[in-house]
């Protein structure tokens, strides 16, 4: 197979980075973070080959994506006032949280416990993406399970090659740390992952929500 082609990521671009996805695909796209895997995550078939090209364990979900706080109601089976507290003060932005999730989704969209993570992205190109989808699309690193994330188009072609069908240029990723990951399908939330957000900065807008 030859390598994937790199699209710049221009209108046109990305509404053919979104064709590709409806179609079961999986691209590379930049946002607000590092270079990410994008594919329709209610396509099984495409959200598994994310885990096989990555090599990435089964059991772990992978982060979804959305467009705006709306797309919550058809994913989390609630939005406890602490996240709302948190998307308030970070959303849009490199924060993902982490929801018990809607009743009746599919299984494989799921981690070990009946959850799932969600983040509405600040990124032009990434929100643009989202759009023209028309829905939810997955946010992996676009790397090998372990190894250092894509910062650049390039990056993910020299380790992913021809394993994707198209890699979305944006430029160099402007921050190589990941989103901070904070699970708020808990009664006290907690911090699953450091990030961009810094640890003391959630704590105190959880202080100020509690207070």
């Amino acid at each position: 197979m030859k390598p994937a082609s790199f699209i710049a990521a221009d209108e046109s671009g990305i509404a053919q980075a979104a064709d590709r996805i409806q179609s079961g695909g999986v691209i590379v796209y930049p946002t607000e973070t590092v270079y990410g895997l994008g594919a329709d995550p209610f396509n099984p078939s495409a959200f598994n080959r994310i885990f096989a090209l990555k090599g990435r364990e089964a059991e772990k979900g992978l982060i979804l994506l959305i467009q705006k706080r709306q797309d919550l109601e058809a994913l989390a089976a609630e939005v406890p006032v602490a996240a709302e507290t948190l998307m308030e003060a970070f959303w849009p932005g490199p924060l993902t949280l982490v929801f018990a999730a809607s009743p009746g989704l599919p299984e494989h969209l799921l981690g070990p416990t009946p959850t799932i993570a969600l983040r509405m992205s600040d990124a032009t190109i990434a929100n643009a993406l989202v759009r023209h989808v028309g829905g939810p699309i997955t946010s992996t690193s676009a790397n090998l399970s372990g190894r250092s994330p894509a910062r650049s188009a390039q990056d993910a072609a020299d380790v992913l090659g021809d394993r994707v069908d198209l890699i979305l240029d944006g430029g160099t990723a402007p921050d190589p740390r990941p989103s901070t990951l904070v699970d708020v399908s808990v009664r006290h939330p907690r911090i699953l992952r450091p990030g961009r957000i810094a640890e003391t900065d959630i704590n105190r807008i959880l202080t100020l929500e509690s207070d």
